[in-house]
């Protein structure tokens, strides 16, 4: 099987990127492109802060989060994370949701890596943390719009139920997805 294209024939030229929607959390641009051929094409984009979530792992469980989702319109239960703030690092705002979502601060967090949620159109990333050796600080501090409990699970559990009705977080999946190569290459 031939391939058509060589890779710089792939490679497409952006021209000067429009804002068509402002939201407080993302905004939704358009931005002429040029293929290698010439052709040209509107492409719609979101962009959006970038995302972190935390694995915290205590002993064989992990620790979740279990909140309502709008767009699903159900309780999902995830790891603990949310939107990297404006001048954070992803490390600091790994630290800061752990201890928001769960009042855990850990001792140990491992850096797992970035993916992009959908490159397709979308042009922010979402980093992953392990986070291990947990010491409980007996509170949470919740944003005002944040409503959600926290629960250890066992690692078996979550494994099992990931992608079902009660964990159908696409980027959840992927988290523990990169998280488990990391566990099996022995980074831990």
């Amino acid at each position: 099987m031939a391939n058509s294209f060589s890779d710089s024939q792939l490679v497409w030229t952006e021209g000067e990127k429009e804002i068509l929607l402002k939201t407080p959390i993302a905004t939704v641009c358009q931005t002429p492109a040029t293929a290698s051929d010439g052709q040209k094409h509107n492409y719609i984009s979101i962009d959006s802060r970038d995302w972190v979530a935390v694995i915290p792992v205590k002993d064989e469980n992990f620790i979740m989060v279990k909140q309502w989702r709008h767009g699903e319109k159900a309780l999902s239960i995830e790891f603990p994370g949310g939107v990297i703030d404006d001048g954070e690092s992803p490390l600091q705002g790994a630290i800061r949701e752990l201890k928001e979502e769960t009042g855990c601060v850990a001792e140990k967090m491992l850096y797992l890596g970035k993916i992009n949620p959908n490159p397709a159109f979308m042009t922010n990333h979402f980093h992953v943390f392990a986070a291990f050796d947990l010491k409980e600080t007996g509170s949470q501090n919740l944003d005002s719009d944040e409503y959600l409990n926290y629960l250890e699970m066992p690692k078996n559990e979550v494994y099992e139920k990931m992608g079902t009705p009660q964990m159908p977080h696409a980027l959840m999946c992927s988290a523990l997805m990169i998280f488990r190569q990391a566990e099996d290459s022995g980074s831990f």
